[in-house]
């Protein structure tokens, strides 16, 4: 029970944190960037750190670990990569349409693309992340896909998903410093310096404060061994020797890609009556 609570208060925080990252966000484009528009200029470039934001940094965020949820352990596992699988799809297109407004505005004012660093990281995230959900639909969803081959590669799959979103933290927070930089020049005759530390100043810095402290809420959440799903429950439907065989082959792969991050041959040999016990790293 104290685990649980534990486990409720981060969730609590995280959502907490991951709300005040949007509203601010929208405070910030609707109040002093002019709000949004699609019209290949400023407030078409707005659309980028709002669905970043929100689709990058926090939907992203809390794919990581519908997983780990108490809520969602009596929904079946199929179940539960679908909707995985939909929330990372939608953060994909989120991604898209900022990635197509910052482009489209570069472009009509004559801007250069990718010279920055922020442009490298989150530019590079972007394409790691198209290949994790190719990657994740192909191996974990289609039928056919070997067990073996599913087991080897949740272990890369979990560390890619949470190393993408790290790198994603790293993109907005230096990507919402270079817009201030370049918004509030010293000399503007519209607001004071970003080094005068305007009230927009202290919005957005505020901003980059609750992306990280929500990208930390997520990292542990995700990592902490006692917070994860248990493993499902396996029932033997025959008598023969051969079904039972197989089922405690399939058994032994369900399990090895649970526990994936410390597979070892003894989970190859776990016997149908300890499949019920929880995961206990």
């Amino acid at each position: 029970m104290e685990k649980f609570r534990q486990f409720v208060a981060f969730l609590l925080a995280a959502l907490l944190m991951g709300i005040l990252s949007v509203a601010t966000v929208l405070i910030w484009v609707l109040n002093w960037r002019g709000g949004l528009a699609w019209d290949a200029g400023l407030l078409e470039f707005n659309w980028h750190p709002v669905l970043s934001t929100t689709g990058f940094i926090v939907l992203n965020g809390f794919a990581l670990i519908i997983y780990r949820l108490p809520w969602t352990w009596n929904l079946s596992k199929p179940l539960m990569k679908n909707i995985h699988a939909f929330l990372n799809i939608t953060t994909f297109t989120l991604m898209v349409i900022s990635l197509v407004a910052v482009f489209d505005f570069h472009n009509s004012k004559k801007i250069p693309n990718m010279y920055s660093l922020h442009s490298w990281i989150g530019l590079a995230a972007i394409i790691m992340y198209t290949l994790q959900i190719v990657l994740g639909l192909c191996i974990f969803l289609l039928p056919f896909t070997p067990m073996y081959i599913k087991t080897f590669y949740m272990s890369i799959h979990v560390f890619a998903g949470l190393f993408i979103f790290g790198m994603g933290i790293i993109a907005a927070e230096m990507g919402i410093t270079e817009k201030l930089i370049f918004t509030l020049r010293s000399g503007s005759n519209v607001t004071l310096s970003y080094s005068q530390s305007p009230p927009e100043a202290i919005l957005v810095n505020a901003l980059g404060i609750f992306i990280l402290v929500f990208g930390g809420y997520i990292f542990w959440i995700a990592t902490q061994p006692e917070w994860k799903r248990p493993l499902e429950q396996v029932t033997d439907n025959t008598n023969t020797e051969e079904g039972s065989t197989l089922n405690k082959t399939d058994t032994s792969a369900e399990i090895s890609m649970d526990c994936a991050l410390e597979i070892t041959p003894r989970l190859r040999q776990i016997n149908l009556d300890d499949v019920d016990q929880r995961a206990t790293f």
